[in-house]
């Protein structure tokens, strides 16, 4: 898993990109009570927003890590928008991008860098 400084992470399995938000940043929101996930076929580059998530504090663009196409959402957010919450870093992704430059994923922080990060917050 790698993350970004918008606290952003993504998760590669062959040419794909499975993305969401970090804990920290689900901490941070508080009850997410909408999600506006990416649609499938949009072609994103690296920090264009991605999908939108509100919470009852705020609501926030999601920018995508990589670039590439979008090919699934998790449509389980629409109904159940809480899942970022209970399960930022695994049932609550956002979407799936094919990756069209994987050289950007090295670029990205490991879990180390990341928590170093948000220690300087």
């Amino acid at each position: 898993m790698r993350f970004t400084k918008d606290h952003e992470w993504v998760r590669l399995e062959g040419d794909v990109a499975t993305v969401g938000i970090t804990k920290h940043a689900a901490e941070a929101l508080g009850d997410v009570v909408f999600v506006e996930t990416p649609e499938a076929g949009k072609t994103v580059a690296q920090g264009d927003g991605f999908a939108v998530v509100e919470s009852v504090k705020a609501a926030s663009d999601v920018y995508a890590p990589v670039s590439g196409e979008v090919i699934e959402s998790n449509a389980v957010l629409a109904s159940a928008p809480e899942t970022v919450n209970a399960d930022p870093e695994g049932e609550g992704w956002f979407g799936k991008i094919k990756v069209s430059d994987a050289a950007q994923i090295d670029a990205l922080m490991d879990r180390a860098a990341y928590d170093a990060f948000v220690a300087t917050l």
